[in-house]
């Protein structure tokens, strides 16, 4: 599960009420939602937060380093809470849908030497694609 609420407390960021819903709406495994969803869903908990409010603080969270912005094939955006935990994504060609997977090795030691073509890698960015189980199904019905 994602510690996302520790984190920023341990930062020291300002939890406002409309923060704080925010980030308890991202907090968990396998969170990959849009800001429209992020803000259906704090407006659950918090009647009265605005839409700007919850982009704004979903900026503050990306430029902060607490949460990755996701994008898949030109998709909405998406806000992924598991920013300090090493992982890639497996993505449905179909729905959409995103889970965080984490395989054995590290992308960033299997390039070889002779791929790097002199760059210095930092990140690396692997999306494993396929058809979720609810794609397969509807498409074998």
């Amino acid at each position: 599960m994602s510690d996302l609420l520790e984190r920023l407390r341990g930062r020291g960021w300002r939890l406002t009420s409309q923060r704080r819903v925010v980030a308890q709406v991202l907090d968990g495994d396998h969170v990959h939602l849009t800001a429209d969803e992020v803000h259906a869903r704090a407006a659950l908990l918090l009647p009265e937060i605005s839409r700007a409010t919850v982009y704004n603080t979903l900026g503050e969270l990306v430029s902060l380093g607490e949460v990755i912005e996701v994008s898949t094939d030109g998709r909405a955006k998406r806000y992924d809470p598991n920013a300090h935990h090493p992982h890639q994504h497996l993505v449905c060609s179909r729905c959409g849908m995103i889970r965080d997977v984490h395989p054995s090795g590290s992308p960033l030691t299997d390039l070889p030497p002779a791929e790097r073509f002199g760059f210095t890698v930092s990140t690396v960015e692997v999306t494993y694609r396929g058809l979720c189980p609810g794609c397969t199904q509807t498409l074998s019905s």
